[in-house]
C-alpha cells in the first residue's frame, strides 16, 4: 500500500458517518418537520451516539446549515449545467431553457426536505434557504452569464447583483404560491426585468439600436 493512502480511508471513513448523520437529519426533519428534529431522534436513526453526533457539528443548526449547503449546491451546479448548455447568442433559447429550470427546481418534488424549506412552515429557515439561494445564484449569474452577453450586447441594467437577487426571491415566492404558471409567463418577468424582452420574438420592436 502507498503511503498516505490509510489517512485518506480515515477520511472517507469520517466523510461516511458524516453523510450518515447527515441522511438522518434529512429523515428526521421529513418525517417529523423541520420544529421538531432533535439529536436524540437523529443519533437514534442514524445508529450514533449523541456525542458523534455533536463530534461532527456542535448544534442542530450547524446540521441544518450543511443541508441546506447540499441543497443550494443542487441548485447552483444544476445552473451551472444549464449555462455551459446553453448556444452562445440564442437569447430567446437561453431565457426558455432557463425558465424550464428555475420552475422545475423551485417546485422540486423528489427532494423533501428542500420542498419543507421552500414551504415556509418554518419562518426563520426559509428566510435564510431563499436569502442563500438567491446570493448564491446572482453572484453566479453576474460572475458567468452576465459576462458572456456583455460582450456582445449593452447591458440595460444597473446594480446587476441587486437586480438578480430581487428577481430570483420574488420568483421563488411566485412559483410556490403558483404552481401553475406556465414558463413563457416566468420568461417574460424574467426578459422584462433584465430588459432583453427585446431579444425574444414577442417584443421585437422593444431590441436596443445598435
Amino acid at each position: 500500500m502507498a503511503r498516505g493512502s490509510e489517512p485518506n480511508r480515515k477520511r472517507q471513513a469520517h466523510d461516511a458517518r458524516r453523510e450518515k448523520i447527515l441522511a438522518a437529519v434529512r429523515t428526521v426533519c421529513v418525517q417529523d418537520g423541520l420544529s421538531r428534529l432533535s439529536v436524540s431522534a437523529v443519533a437514534k436513526h442514524a445508529g450514533c451516539t449523541r456525542s458523534l453526533f455533536y463530534h461532527y457539528f456542535p448544534t442542530k443548526e450547524d446540521a441544518f446549515d450543511a443541508l441546506i449547503d447540499e441543497s443550494i449546491d443542487t441548485f447552483v451546479e444544476q445552473l451551472v449545467e444549464w449555462n455551459a448548455q446553453r448556444i452562445a447568442g440564442d437569447i430567446e433559447g437561453s431565457l426558455d431553457s432557463a425558465a424550464e429550470l428555475l420552475k422545475r427546481l423551485i417546485l422540486k418534488r423528489d427532494d423533501e426536505f428542500s420542498q419543507s424549506l421552500f414551504s415556509g412552515s418554518n419562518s426563520a429557515l426559509y428566510a435564510s434557504f431563499v436569502h442563500r439561494v438567491a446570493d448564491r445564484t446572482a453572484r453566479y449569474i453576474c460572475e458567468s452569464t452576465v459576462v458572456d452577453f456583455a460582450s456582445s450586447h449593452e447591458v440595460r441594467i444597473d446594480h446587476l447583483y441587486e437586480t438578480f437577487y430581487v428577481l430570483i426571491t420574488g420568483l421563488i415566492m411566485y412559483v410556490r404560491t403558483h404552481p401553475d404558471v406556465d414558463t413563457e409567463t416566468i420568461k417574460d418577468i424574467v426578459a422584462s426585468t433584465l430588459h432583453i424582452e427585446g431579444y425574444t420574438k414577442k417584443y421585437p420592436d422593444r431590441r436596443p439600436e445598435r
